[in-house]
């Protein structure tokens, strides 16, 4: 073998192994800007609040659908949130899916009519 066919294979070598590990050093740098993100798209202001959310923005979270959104509505007002558990409106476990997704608001009071 020839001085320039070792320098042509060593050559595809490198450019081989660095090709195979690109990919695995494009996700590693990846997974810490993704978990960010997560953490900061999901600020206070977007929960739900149980006190006052229709029965389809009750349907977006998980684990609820139609008989536990008309429940959740018909249970209201709630002092807090995890008054969908002792009224047992939701099972625990589907408490836990929702938890970090809603709140519960106090209910405005109900104006008296004056005259």
């Amino acid at each position: 073998m020839t001085t320039r066919n070792r320098w042509i294979a060593s050559l595809s070598t490198v450019l081989l192994v660095v090709v195979m590990l690109a990919p695995a050093a494009g996700a590693q740098a990846k997974k810490p800007a993704a978990k960010a993100t997560a953490a900061t798209s999901t600020p206070a202001a977007v929960l739900l609040d149980l006190n006052t959310a229709t029965k389809e923005q009750l349907m977006t979270l998980p684990g609820i659908g139609d008989a536990y959104a008309a429940k959740i509505i018909a249970g209201r007002p709630y002092k807090a949130k995890n008054e969908l558990v002792s009224k047992k409106i939701v099972p625990q476990s589907t408490y836990d899916k929702i938890k970090d997704e809603v709140i519960a608001k106090a209910a405005p009071p109900a104006k008296s009519a004056k005259k």
